[in-house]
């Protein structure tokens, strides 16, 4: 027979600096399993499993789980909790320094899933989609206001709706309330799928220098786009005005109005020489 210890109830012993609120219905967490769509050949890399509600029913259905814990407490707990399965592999670790080569193999295709803190949600997302190999799926929750960014349609963008959807198709799994978790956090939660492109979703020379100019762009998302983006590039207003014209695109609109393939124009058409970035 496995092993068995006892834990005791991680809601009572969590660790305010890390952020923790554990997941505590098991509707919830059967939807996010269900959007993963999980199966025997899947590796499923879990980041925060925390007291392991995901975790049981992950490995249930996937061929392995690989999970990484901050906490070190948890960590050490988890496999326990879950009856010592076969197929689970815990980490410690932080989500935001994951080198996923290291945890699942050079080769090996892998899906994400992940109950984020907060504070670290947006650079965790964005560092497995911006990886060499990324995830095929990732399914993550995450703030709402933080999804609704990642989610946004044009005329609402941000600049982490573009960082998102530059590498993935998001959709919306589920809407969490505060009740969902122990303890409550004073905001509510949404639970996103994103279905990672084979392909960005436009070709750009170098990533680096679209997100630079992308990322100059909303640095005064308010003003019309040919003053935004001289602002954040350090550009006179007549340099940007003729690559917005040789890109097509209005100089009055505003950056939130810009669709991904609008912003791979006006890159291509930055003329050489000229910083995207006051910090270039």
């Amino acid at each position: 027979m496995p092993k068995t210890v006892a834990a005791s109830t991680p809601s009572r012993r969590r660790r305010k600096s890390l952020g923790q609120h554990f997941l505590a219905d098991p509707r919830v967490a059967q939807r996010i399993v269900a959007a993963a769509e999980p199966d025997g050949s899947d590796v499923v890399l879990e980041i925060g499993p925390g007291a392991g509600v995901l975790t049981r029913r992950l490995v249930e259905q996937a061929g392995k789980v690989v999970a990484v814990e901050l906490d070190q407490r948890l960590a050490e707990e988890l496999p326990g909790r879950l009856g010592f399965p076969s197929n689970l592999d815990v980490r410690p670790g932080d989500g935001r320094e994951i080198v996923p080569d290291e945890l699942v193999g050079s080769e090996t295709p892998y899906k994400v899933v992940a109950n984020l803190p907060y504070y670290a949600a947006a650079p965790i997302v964005r560092r497995f989609l911006e990886t060499v190999r990324p995830p095929t799926l990732m399914v993550v929750m995450v703030q709402r206001e933080v999804a609704d960014a990642m989610n946004a349609k044009p005329g609402e963008f941000t600049l982490l709706s573009v960082a998102t959807q530059f590498y993935a198709e998001p959709s919306v799994v589920v809407q969490v309330p505060a009740r969902s978790f122990r303890p409550p956090p004073k905001v509510s939660s949404t639970v996103l799928k994103l279905a990672v492109r084979p392909q960005p979703a436009a070709a750009v020379v170098d990533t680096g220098d679209f997100f630079a100019l992308v990322r100059a762009g909303f640095s005064a998302p308010r003003k019309q786009l040919r003053n935004s983006v001289a602002q954040g590039t350090g550009a006179s207003l007549e340099t940007v005005a003729a690559a917005l014209d040789a890109a097509e695109i209005d100089p009055q609109r505003r950056p939130a109005t810009l669709e991904i393939a609008e912003w791979a124009a006006l890159d291509a058409k930055w003329p050489a020489g000229v910083p995207r970035s006051r910090n270039a």
